[in-house]
């Protein structure tokens, strides 16, 4: 069994042997005259040992080779029967690194990786195997289980804007019962991405994130910069244009990189004719090859399998379906002037990483849970720093404000009215027309930002601005930027690749920008939109942009977030972006899903999207509550008005609350009576929750936890749990069940939690293990916490201002008995970087639920400011109030 050698390398083997031989033999040679008598017995010993020492041998040359070594230290180099050089390198606890270089080759610049991670805390149990004959690797966990096999890999020679690279790919073997989730944040509406075909670019509303992880305890990132094709395949069929005289013609306002315009669209229909031979489950990825689309709609004999339609759309969709065998009529409704071919692959138990340009196959595997996974992940690309703690409370945002004074009247009137907010939005065009992002405030609409910002400040709320990463050619710094070289070639996006164009953004950004004391950061359309890396080189036209097409998001927030951490070195940055790629986190970012329609099934899409993207160790993710494309008749459409509010709802219980919507004046009070009450009561819950909520953001950075946790990380043997497409955990305590449809009931399933769940609105209690048919609630989304679970709420004054006021009000403590449970308050002065230096409190509570006590152990830490009242709250009602100084207590209910 090829398990006996893990932890051995071939020559350690063979010495072991050496050494079992001479201690075998040793005996009989130096003392034969002292036990002749025993040398019948001691050959029948010597026999037996030399046919189990002769079939070691025979396993040690035939089976597999295992290698194991000290983390950071090249555990194996093989030169393979191709000429390629196989390098695997142990990187962490439970992770390997492997690279397959061909000969000349050199790699590109690193991206992804931290230059020095964090050492890891212990030597790994985890292993691998070369197979000599089959010149693939294996991978084996602590307890010597396989995990994950390496299948087909080709490296093949190929060109990239009239340099030499490789094309390359590599297959795994998986299992019956592997659920995979990841690639980021897609809008075809698919959380298990297991057997799809997907093609991995960044574009407005899709995150493409080359990494995976499986409920069978393993996770791959594959590193590569640019383009991605997952199960790729060279099967299509072309669908042929059908001319229909009555094909309609729109005018859709629609927000562009040169502002607000009307894009005319013409409907198109196509089809085509599929032969299927081998009958089964297929793969199928419908491409229009255009930048970006507005529909896809996809029938194959008559049935729908894939619709999506928006303003904006992806130009790919991806599926699996099944297929008989026989010719299927294929139909396809999109825009004319598209292209859409129909890629089909047929599932046969492998997985597949593929790109055009590299400089050779380069991957790292993880062998863990879902947590084990992103935690390492984050330790070799970069842990999240802390949240400021006003990014959990309310962040208020529109397209757009028109001016300082419209900005501020609006303002003053949430805090007139008494609704909690803690940051409001300026979006794009505060410009004006000095030109398209020109890095200066248009003075005639807003003469004074710093006063601007100097009067929210003093309403206790902070300023987020739109930036962007391109600027205006005509504008004065445009026209130095070019002078310079600075740009991406045709394009207006500044050349982040080229030092001295992101310093030089940088600086301009820091003396107009950051010196008005604005608080936070909107870094937009930082795939860069419209895919502007393809084909173009970049850094003085040295380098390929399709090398780098996936990173553009990493170099322009880390120029800004180093420049805001020296700029104002005890501050938390906040920074929204629209796209990702992995180690970005390390630079604190929120993501949102981009320009998105208002429709339910587009609600349902945002949801998977973000539990996607939450699978590849990513922190941070939000939406525009509301669509961003609005109806026009949003202020009076009561259909419209209950569906926002199911968009407002969900998001309560998202890492971020936003609201936005374009052309759309959001506030509360736009809308009827009774949508405001119910908008400004989701508000309200929110910051209820800030409490937990904070806690379990300092997780992610403290202990590189997952707050918005796909039910992987906690119910991985749970198949039904796995078919959830929308449910969440959020932090390991609460069940989110989000709604997305119009329906008064909705089917819940809640996972297998041995003690079972309450409902944390109405308290009742609910077995495990069930599906049911939950009659839904106006005011709410579901909502559940574990039976054996405390969440730390606030007790919400009409008062309530802003995120910091909650410091100053009782903890609800709600306790869910049924089982054990404990829960480490956490708490700072939710701003600074003061934490660094020891001003922190963890206040750590348990429930004894056999004696039904509550425990309070001793305070840790140096922070004063801790929570002193609480207010300890049953499911049943039974209340209690308790005050805290920090010494061991207990109180039973």
């Amino acid at each position: 069994n090829v398990r006996l050698a893990v932890g051995f390398t071939t020559p350690e083997l063979l010495n072991i042997l050496i050494i079992l031989i001479i201690l075998n033999i040793l005996p009989i040679t130096n003392y034969q005259s002292r036990i002749n008598h025993h040398i019948p017995a001691m050959k029948k010993i010597l026999a037996a040992t030399s046919v189990s020492l002769l079939l070691g041998a025979v396993a040690v040359v035939t089976l597999p080779s295992c290698f194991q070594s000290q983390a950071h230290e090249l555990a194996y180099r093989h030169i393979l029967s191709s000429g390629d050089t196989l390098k695997v390198d142990q990187t962490g606890d439970n992770s390997f690194r492997v690279r397959v270089v061909p000969p000349g080759s050199t790699e590109y610049k690193n991206y992804f990786y931290l230059a020095e991670p964090t050492p890891p805390a212990r030597r790994s149990n985890a292993n691998f195997a070369f197979n000599d004959k089959t010149e693939t690797l294996s991978f084996y966990d602590s307890f010597g289980d396989l995990v994950l096999e390496e299948d087909i890999r080709t490296l093949t020679k190929g060109e990239d804007m009239g340099k030499d690279t490789w094309i390359v790919t590599q297959s795994f073997k998986t299992v019956d019962g592997d659920h995979q989730y990841g690639l980021g944040q897609h809008q075809d509406g698919n959380l298990d991405v297991t057997g799809q075909t997907k093609r991995l670019t960044q574009l407005n509303s899709q995150i493409s994130m080359p990494m995976i992880i499986s409920n069978q305890r393993y996770g791959i990132l594959w590193n590569n910069n640019g383009l991605t094709e997952f199960n790729p395949t060279s099967e299509f069929l072309a669908l042929t244009p059908i001319e229909e005289a009555n094909a309609k013609t729109v005018d859709v306002n629609a927000t562009s990189t040169t502002g607000n315009v009307v894009d005319r669209r013409t409907e198109g229909h196509f089809e085509g004719y599929l032969v299927i031979t081998n009958p089964g489950k297929y793969g199928l990825m419908l491409d229009v090859q255009k930048t970006m689309t507005s529909k896809l709609h996809l029938k194959i004999d008559g049935q729908d399998v894939y619709y999506g339609n928006n303003i904006w759309l992806p130009p790919t969709a991806s599926v699996v379906t099944e297929l008989g065998e026989g010719t299927h009529k294929v139909e396809f409704f999109g825009v004319k002037g598209d292209n859409p071919r129909l890629y089909y692959r047929a599932l046969d138990g492998s997985t597949t990483f593929s790109s055009p340009v590299s400089q050779g196959i380069d991957y790292t595997v993880f062998i863990g849970d879902a947590d084990a996974v992103v935690s390492e992940m984050r330790r070799l690309t970069g842990e999240v720093p802390m949240l400021p703690k006003w990014a959990l409370g309310y962040v208020h945002c529109r397209e757009r404000y028109v001016s300082q004074n419209d900005l501020l009247a609006n303002a003053t009137e949430f805090r007139q009215r008494g609704i909690p907010v803690d940051v409001i939005v300026q979006d794009w065009q505060w410009w004006g027309r000095n030109g398209w992002n020109a890095m200066v405030f248009d003075s005639e609409t807003y003469p004074d930002p710093k006063a601007m910002a100097d009067s929210l400040h003093s309403m206790d709320m902070r300023a987020m601005l739109s930036v962007w990463a391109k600027v205006d050619r005509n504008s004065e710094f445009g026209g130095e930027m070019a002078q310079s070289g600075h740009y991406i070639p045709q394009t207006d996006w500044v050349d982040f690749f080229n030092e001295d164009a992101s310093e030089a953004y940088w600086q301009k950004y820091r003396q107009n920008l950051v010196s008005t004391g604005i608080d936070s950061w909107w870094q937009d359309a930082t795939e860069p939109e419209n895919d502007d890396l393809r084909d173009r080189m970049i850094n003085n036209g040295s380098e390929s942009g399709n090398v780098y097409r996936n990173v553009f998001p990493i170099v322009v927030n880390d120029r800004v977030y180093k420049g805001l951490r020296q700029e104002r070195p005890n501050q938390r940055p906040l920074i929204l972006t629209r796209s990702a790629a992995p180690g970005v986190q390390r630079y604190g970012v929120f993501n949102w899903s981009g320009d998105v329609g208002n429709d339910y099934s587009t609600l349902k899409t945002q949801i998977i999207g973000g539990l996607g993207l939450m699978a590849t160790g990513q922190p941070w993710w939000t939406y525009d509550a509301g669509g961003f494309f609005r109806p026009y008749d949003q202020y009076t459409s009561e259909e419209y008005q209950q569906r926002m509010l199911r968009w407002i709802q969900n998001s309560v219980f998202l890492p971020m609350m936003r609201v936005h919507g374009y052309m759309s004046m959001t506030e509360p009070w736009r809308y009827s009576p009774e949508t405001y009450d119910a908008f400004v009561e989701s508000i309200r819950q929110r910051y209820a929750l800030v409490p937990y909520l904070y806690t379990e953001a300092v997780k992610v950075s403290r202990e590189n936890g997952t707050m918005m946790r796909p039910l992987i990380f906690d119910f991985p043997k749970d198949e039904k749990a796995l078919e959830q497409e929308t449910q969440y955990m959020l932090g390991k305590n609460l069940l989110v069940c989000p709604v997305v449809d119009a329906a008064q009931t909705m089917d819940i399933y809640l996972p297998q939690n041995q003690k079972g769940w309450y409902d944390i609105f109405t308290g009742k209690f609910y077995e495990g293990g069930n599906s049911m048919q939950f009659a839904l609630s106006k005011d709410n989304v579901p909502v559940f916490a574990k039976a054996g679970s405390i969440v730390p709420m606030s007790v919400v004054k009409e008062t309530v201002r802003a995120v910091k006021d909650l410091d100053d009000c009782p903890v609800l403590l709600k306790v869910y008995p049924g089982a054990d449970a404990a829960y480490s308050l956490y708490a700072d002065d939710g701003y600074t970087e003061e934490y660094r230096n020891g001003a922190w409190a963890v206040t750590p509570i348990r429930w004894n639920d056999s004696k039904r006590t509550l425990s309070f152990d001793k305070v840790e830490g140096d922070y004063g400011n801790y929570a002193k009242e609480f207010v300890i709250e049953l499911p049943d009602g039974t209340k209690k109030e308790v005050s805290y100084n920090g010494q061991p207590q207990s109180v039973a209910l």
